[in-house]
């Protein structure tokens, strides 16, 4: 494998200048409307970045839920399509999860597929933040899939690196 640097940024020697690197955290929510949905974030993602002035660095977001999810992709309807029907083909809801047995768990909302579906996507993206800008590609968005739905989910983002002036 070759790898080849896209760009690169200039190294200052510390005694020359210091960046000021920073680390913020916020915490908010987030309501969604159907049982099984599929939400861009990006601008909300990208918003929070524009907010704490980070020029380079990273903003790790993430999910307080086990019932939802997130993952990086192209938002297109059809393809949204797509995803929802590979979920219900790989995780049938109407399968007799042990989860859901009145007999086997103390779970009332029988909802072992949204927690066997956030298996496949995770709970955290990290993302880098180049020249004041999420780092994604042209066709990539940030997207929250609520599996459990609908509800109030509480999403965290944790920003850190070097501050614009």
């Amino acid at each position: 494998m070759h790898l080849t640097a896209v760009s690169e940024l200039p190294v200052e020697k510390a005694e020359d200048r210091a960046p000021l690197v920073k680390f913020f955290s916020k915490t908010f929510k987030f309501t969604t409307e159907k049982r099984l949905e599929l939400y861009n974030i990006t601008s909300i993602v990208a918003d929070i970045v524009k907010e704490f002035k980070i020029k380079e660095g990273f903003i790790n977001i993430g999910t307080l839920h086990t019932t939802t999810a997130m993952f990086v992709n192209e938002f297109q309807k059809a393809l949204l399509d797509d995803i929802k029907v590979f979920m219900n083909k790989i995780i049938n809801p109407e399968e007799a999860w042990k989860h859901n047995c009145p007999d086997c768990s103390d779970c009332d909302r029988k909802n072992a597929d949204s927690h066997l579906r956030a298996l496949l996507f995770g709970h955290n993206l990290q993302i880098p933040i180049v020249n004041g800008n999420l780092a994604l590609g042209q066709w990539q968005s940030i997207i929250l899939a609520e599996l459990d739905g609908p509800r109030e989910r509480t999403l965290t983002a944790h920003v850190f690196g070097a501050a614009s002036a």
